[in-house]
């Protein structure tokens, strides 16, 4: 069990496939939502401009929710409760970050809950 646990720690974590990028455009570096395609710099502009947006938007919901599933993690009711630093380890986060995204995530769990 420990074994397997290192192992999984000592993988790269790899990011996330695009689901909605096929497989194939992705293989080729050159294209990018097929960005690279579209000759009219205001038509660029606008396209790349709502994906950078998009990608932002994406971020912060995957950051709010590793907030409440370190809160989640952390919370002193579960048996198999984590600390900081064991959080922090399975993360890749520092220990204080760790703290802070339970905090967070604390916050988040308790206005859910109130609406």
């Amino acid at each position: 069990m420990a074994e397997a646990e290192s192992h999984q720690r000592a993988r790269k974590p790899r990011p996330a496939p695009l689901l909605f990028e096929p497989s194939e455009a992705a293989a080729d570096p050159e294209h990018f939502f097929a960005l690279e395609s579209l000759e009219d710099p205001r038509e660029l502009l606008a396209r790349s401009t709502e994906l950078a947006l998009a990608f932002r938007v994406a971020a912060d919901r995957a950051v709010e929710f590793q907030a409440v599933a370190a809160a989640q993690l952390a919370d002193p009711r579960r048996f198999d409760r984590l600390t900081a630093p064991e959080i922090a380890d399975r993360a890749g986060w520092t220990a204080d970050y760790a703290r802070k995204m339970i905090e967070f995530g604390q916050g988040l769990l308790r206005d859910g809950s109130s609406q």
